[in-house]
């Protein structure tokens, strides 16, 4: 048998210490080549795809689709067939140099701390580049293969004669989880796999002749329980932070947003918005990212530590997406840089990556202020949350046809609502107002927008 080498979760970004993993893109048996992708996993912000960092033959899958893992456990086992480089067991010949300039792809393995080495001050490292995660991997024991075990590796039971002394049973943790889902008691199985370690058949096995019993967590077919993780349970951390952290204020504004649509229509029709989608949204990104040019304090953070207000002179602009695995905000980094056909196909990439899963963390990190476009599901407006870290989020409502007082006259015209939520730690009412009318203002006349500019 040639070289086994086990490939450990790496830490793909922003000291992250756990991933799901999503989907394997290999099976056992399959070949393998170094950056090939083998894998997604879902960390607490984005959809990462991760390359494998051997050449060989996949041997084993240690960890099943819908686990969750810690940063440094165990998740594959690749036969190099002894043509890898040669080097110590615990570590990883890194990828290509290029490969680690991208966020969100594998850099390069550093590697393990001595396990003999003192405790209290040992750093398993993980990505280069991407920091380290503080102590052990010892956090989570139950899914941590030790890594002087073998694969199969025993675990305690009580005996059957009810006595005190116990016995080893022998299961991989894919087992072992189908055994937890199925309501299997390994102890009462006898294995029928190698040293009597036992497979998924006899759990299989163990669950169809067991009477019929409904699972735990179920409560009939009246309730369906989902499991929080992934992107989903960062969103609910990070607005719990901000609804108990930010003082919330609230302002709205009806628009008359006529003149915007027009604009539109027209900017759709000249040469260099050609293979771009221009929507209102794009006009109303660029009226806030004036108004915050207008009124810098509005592109500000509250550092708690160091008792500090940090104005941006700089807008990282998110722009609120919902996907499949729940609310992302990608960021336009530097928006305020850039020119309209440039913020309208930045505004059509975010949007498309944010709809395949496909947004890395460096895409998700550092804003500064966002925009969020409830209009789109068909409602006029809404009080949104504040994104952590930043101090002014605007809600865009539906563009509807509503009567309306125009040059003195009542017409059809088309209105939106927007809203302006902002931190009162650093915003008063005055600089919120002032940020809201300056953006109702450029969409009702968006010749604003070049006066302003």
């Amino acid at each position: 048998m040639g070289e086994l080498k086990q490939f450990k979760l790496p830490d793909v970004g922003e000291g992250l210490t756990e991933a799901d993993i999503v989907k394997w893109h290999v099976q056992p048996g399959d070949t393998v080549e170094v950056n090939q992708t083998i894998l997604e996993i879902e960390t607490a912000k984005a959809v990462v795809e991760l390359p494998c960092p051997y050449e060989g033959t996949v041997t084993e899958l240690l960890v099943s689709e819908g686990t969750t893992v810690d940063v440094g456990v165990p998740i594959i086992t690749v036969d190099v067939g002894g043509s890898a480089p040669a080097e110590t067991a615990n570590q990883v010949t890194a990828p290509p140099p290029e490969s680690a300039q991208e966020p969100g792809t594998v850099g390069s393995i550093a590697p393990k701390v001595d396990p003999t080495a003192p405790q209290q001050q040992k750093r398993v490292p993980v990505l280069v580049g991407y920091g380290v995660k503080p102590g052990t991997t010892t956090r989570r024991a139950r899914k941590r293969p030790d890594a002087a075990a073998p694969a199969v590796r025993p675990a305690a039971a009580p005996s059957p004669n009810g006595g005190g002394s116990r016995v080893a049973v022998l299961a991989k943790p894919p087992v072992r989880k189908l055994a937890k889902d199925l309501g299997v008691d390994l102890a009462a199985i006898t294995g029928t796999g190698p040293q009597g370690s036992i497979t998924r058949d006899d759990i299989q096995q163990a669950a169809s002749s067991a009477p019929a019993v409904a699972p735990a967590r179920s409560a009939g077919e009246r309730e369906e329980r989902i499991p929080v993780r992934g992107v989903r349970k960062h969103t609910a951390a990070a607005m719990v932070q901000s609804a108990f952290t930010a003082p919330h204020v609230t302002e709205w504004l009806q628009t008359d947003v006529t003149e915007t649509m027009n604009a539109v229509r027209r900017l759709r029709d000249l040469p260099d918005f050609e293979g771009v989608k221009v929507s209102p949204l794009l006009l109303v990104a660029k009226a806030f990212l004036l108004a915050a040019r207008r009124h810098p304090m509005i592109n500000s953070m509250w550092d708690e530590a160091a008792q500090e207000i940090v104005v941006k002179h700089y807008v990282n602009l998110g722009i609120a997406a919902a996907t499949d695995r729940g609310l992302v905000v990608p960021k336009i980094k530097d928006a305020q840089d850039l020119s309209l056909p440039d913020l309208a196909r930045a505004l059509g990439d975010l949007a498309a990556t944010a709809r395949a899963g496909k947004s890395t963390p460096a895409d998700l990190s550092d804003g500064t202020m966002t925009i969020t476009n409830v209009g789109v599901f068909g409602v006029d407006a809404g009080t949104p949350i504040l994104t952590p870290g930043e101090s002014a989020i605007l809600a865009f409502g539906q563009i509807r046809d509503i009567p309306w007082v125009h040059e003195g006259e009542i017409k059809i015209r088309k209105v939106t609502t927007l809203a302006l939520s902002f931190d009162h730690r650093i915003v008063d009412g005055e600089l919120g107002s002032a940020v809201l009318r300056d953006v109702g203002a450029m969409l009702e006349d968006p010749m604003r927008m070049l006066a302003w500019s």
